[in-house]
C-alpha cells in the first residue's frame, strides 16, 4: 500500500489489469448534489466493480496495490450525461439515409433528393427525414408533386424532422396502395401526398424493412456518435421488436457500451412480454425493459398536437388525438400491471390534460410508479399543478423550445403560451424535470440542452435575454435534468446520475468548466472521453494507456 496526496503532482498513465481499481486525479470535477447544488471535487477512486468508492477533494489516503491511475490533466471531469428521450435505432438508421436536416427551401430538399438518387441508384427506394416546412420562407408542406419532379423512376418516402408526418412520390403512394379514394385512418391526416401521424402507416408498411443486419449497423453508428457527445445512458423512447432484438444481440456479442433504458413501443413489445414470447430478456444495467411508449397526439409543425382550442394560424382544424381516453387508460393499467413504467407522448394542452387524467385513474399518485409525460410541451396553466399532485413525471428537451418558439407563438397565439415549455413552474411545484433531446428530431449533443436551459436562448443567442426567461434553470437544475433526474426518471437513481459511493462511474472529461462560461460556451463544449463503468468507450484523441501504478 502507499500514501498519495491527490492532485499534488502529475502521475503517469500506467497498464493494469481492467479488474484493479481506478483512481481519477488531476481533474476539476463538477457535479450536482441531491439538492441540485453544483459541487466540486478533484478526483474518484473506481473499484474493480466499475463502481465509485471514493469522490475526492484533495485527501491524502492509502491506495490498493495495483491501483490503475488516470491523470486528467487538469480537465473538467463531469458525471456521464444521459438523455431522458431519444430513439436510438431511428438516429443510427437515419445516419445512412438521405439527410434532409437544416434545409431551408423546397429546392435545396429537391437538390438533396437529385443528389441521393443519383449516388444511390441502386436503392429501391430512397428514405431519407429532417425536412421542416417551417425553416422554409412560404412555410407550405412538400408534395408528391414536389417529389416527382426530382425522382419518378422509384418510390421516394420522406419524413418528417419530428417523425410525425411523411411525404411521398407518386410511386410510393402506387406501391402501398394509395389512391385519391383511400381515406385517412382515425388519427391521420392525407394531403397532395402528405401524410400526418396514424396516417403514415398506410405507406411505412410497404417500405422496405431494415434487415437485422442494417440494424446492427445502425446501432453501432448511433453508439458511437452517442458517446461522442459525452452520453452513457439513453431512454430509449419506442423500441421496437427488431430494434430490441439488435440492442440484445450487442450485448450478447459485447459490442454495446452505451446504457440503454428500452421503453417498449406501444403495442409491440408489450404484447411480446407475455409468458412463452421469443426473443426478450432483462440484463441488469447494460440494457434494460424498463417501460412502454404510448402516444396521445402529434405534433406542433404538423399540427397533429391535440389542442384544446383550435390552431390560431389554422383555425380549422384543433389537431389528432391518437388514442381515446379509454384507450389511454386500459392501455396503461396493462403496463402498469406488467410492472412496466407508462411513458406518453404528449405535446397539446388537450392531450396533456388527457393523459393526466388517465393517470389518476389508474392511480399513477398511488405509490411510486414515476409516469411520465414525454414532451409536455403546451400546458394549460391550470393543469400545471396537476403533474405535482399525482406524481407525474414531465420528461421535457430544453432544444424543443428554441426550436419551436416561433412556430408555437404562430400556432398558438401570444395569449395561449402561459404553460409552454414551462420548466421551472414544474420544477417549483415540486417535481423532478428530466431533460433529453427527443434524438433524432434534434441533436443528441446536450450541450446545446443544457445552455438553452439555464438561457432559453438557442445556439444564435436568440431572443435576447431568452424566451419567456423566467421559465430558465439554474445551471444545477438543468445538469441534474441531464443525470440525476434522468436516470430518476427511468428508475435508475439508486445505480447512476450523481456519481455517488456506489453508482457507476460513469464519466466524461471535458474542454471546459459549465459552471464558470456563459450559455454561449457552453453550447460548445466539446468532449475529449467517455468513461462507463470505470473503462474508457470513447475518446476524442487517443491517450496513452493506463499502467499499473
Amino acid at each position: 500500500m502507499k500514501t498519495l496526496l491527490l492532485g499534488a503532482a502529475a502521475l503517469l498513465l500506467a497498464a493494469a489489469p481492467a479488474s484493479a481499481d481506478l483512481l481519477v486525479t488531476n481533474v476539476k470535477g463538477v457535479r450536482v448534489t441531491a439538492d441540485r447544488k453544483v459541487e466540486r471535487f478533484t478526483g474518484l477512486l473506481v473499484g474493480d466493480d466499475g463502481k465509485v468508492k471514493r469522490v475526492l477533494h484533495g485527501e491524502m489516503f492509502k491506495l490498493p496495490a495495483g491501483t490503475r491511475v488516470l491523470n486528467g490533466g487538469g480537465k473538467v471531469l463531469m458525471p456521464g450525461l444521459i438523455d431522458a428521450h431519444g430513439h436510438v435505432m431511428g438516429y443510427g438508421l437515419a445516419l445512412g439515409r438521405l439527410d434532409l436536416t437544416g434545409t431551408r427551401s423546397l429546392a435545396e430538399l429537391q437538390q438533396r433528393l437529385r443528389d441521393y438518387a443519383a449516388a444511390n441508384p441502386d436503392l429501391p427506394w430512397i428514405t431519407g427525414r429532417g425536412w421542416n416546412q417551417e425553416m422554409w420562407a412560404d412555410k407550405k408542406f412538400p408534395t408528391s408533386a414536389d417529389l416527382d419532379a426530382v425522382v419518378k423512376d422509384r418510390p421516394v418516402w420522406l419524413e418528417r424532422v419530428d417523425g410525425h408526418a411523411s411525404v411521398g412520390n407518386s410511386a410510393a403512394l402506387a406501391a402501398a396502395g394509395v389512391t385519391a379514394a383511400t381515406r385517412a385512418p382515425s388519427g391521420g391526416k392525407i394531403e397532395n401526398g402528405l401524410f400526418v401521424d396514424a396516417a403514415t402507416a398506410l405507406v411505412d408498411a410497404h417500405v422496405p424493412a431494415p434487415t437485422a443486419a442494417m440494424h446492427d449497423a445502425a446501432l453501432l453508428r448511433a453508439q458511437e456518435a452517442l458517446l461522442s457527445r459525452g452520453l452513457t445512458a439513453v431512454a430509449d423512447m419506442g423500441t421496437s421488436l427488431p430494434e430490441w432484438q439488435a440492442l440484445n444481440r450487442a450485448q450478447r456479442d459485447r459490442t454495446l457500451k452505451l446504457r440503454v433504458f428500452s421503453y417498449a413501443s406501444q403495442g409491440v413489445l408489450l404484447d411480446s412480454q407475455k409468458p412463452g414470447a421469443a426473443g426478450l430478456g432483462e440484463k441488469a444495467m447494460l440494457l434494460k425493459v424498463t417501460g412502454v411508449k404510448l402516444y396521445a397526439d402529434g405534433a406542433l409543425g404538423s399540427r397533429g398536437a391535440w389542442l384544446k382550442q383550435p390552431y390560431a394560424d389554422a383555425p380549422g382544424t384543433r389537431g389528432l388525438p391518437l388514442l381515446t381516453p379509454e384507450q389511454l387508460r386500459v392501455q396503461a393499467a396493462a403496463a402498469l400491471a406488467l410492472n412496466r413504467q407508462v411513458a406518453v407522448h404528449a405535446i397539446g394542452d388537450a392531450a396533456n390534460e388527457m393523459v393526466l387524467s388517465a393517470f389518476a385513474a389508474v392511480g399513477c399518485g398511488a405509490g411510486d410508479k414515476r409516469c411520465r409525460v414525454e414532451h409536455a410541451q403546451i400546458i394549460d396553466v391550470p393543469d400545471l399543478k396537476r403533474f405535482a399532485a399525482g406524481k407525474v413525471v414531465p420528461s421535457m428537451q430544453p432544444v424543443h423550445q428554441t426550436s419551436d418558439r416561433l412556430m408555437a407563438e404562430a400556432r398558438l397565439g401570444a395569449n395561449r403560451l402561459g404553460g409552454a415549455y414551462a420548466w421551472q413552474t414544474l420544477a417549483r411545484s415540486g417535481v423532478r424535470v428530466p431533460l433529453g433531446s427527443d434524438f433524432p428530431v434534434e441533436d443528441p449533443n446536450p450541450f446545446p440542452g443544457l445552455a438553452a436551459a439555464i438561457s432559453r436562448q438557442g445556439v444564435d443567442d436568440q431572443p435576447a435575454g431568452g424566451w419567456r426567461p423566467w421559465e430558465r434553470l439554474s445551471l444545477g437544475q438543468a445538469i441534474a435534468g441531464f443525470t440525476r433526474d434522468a436516470a430518476w426518471a427511468s428508475f435508475a437513481d439508486k445505480e447512476m446520475g450523481g456519481l455517488d459511493v456506489g453508482q457507476q462511474a460513469d464519466f466524461i472529461l471535458v474542454d471546459r468548466d459549465p459552471a464558470a462560461v456563459s450559455a454561449h460556451d457552453l453550447a460548445r463544449t466539446q468532449v475529449l472521453e467517455t468513461w462507463i463503468a470505470g473503462q474508457k468507450a470513447w475518446e476524442k484523441t487517443p491517450t496513452v494507456t493506463p499502467e499499473r501504478g
